[in-house]
């Protein structure tokens, strides 16, 4: 009876570093949505005005200034910092 399978990557240097700039980018976004989180989430204790931070609109604050501020986000697949943030 088999009960798991083993899938080993064998990736070629490029392919290891497409992994590497993925997994860097996700961290990233990551950690950017967390500060700017904290940020919000401060903001909006002090004014309960101010809409409370969520992570679908940071999502898309974050699409919308990677072009300008955060270029080098775009050599990877978008699916890597959408993976990080809704996690």
């Amino acid at each position: 009876m088999i009960l798991a399978h083993k899938i080993a990557l064998d990736p070629n240097d490029r392919q290891a570093t497409d992994f590497k700039k993925a997994a860097d980018v996700a961290r990233f976004a990551s950690n950017w949505v967390l500060a700017e989180w904290k940020r919000q989430y401060e903001a909006w204790k002090q004014d309960n005005s101010l809409p409370k931070p969520s992570e679908g609109v940071l999502g898309r604050q974050l699409n919308a200034i990677e072009r300008e501020q955060f270029p080098w986000m775009l050599e990877v697949t978008q699916c890597a910092p959408q993976r990080a943030i809704l996690r």
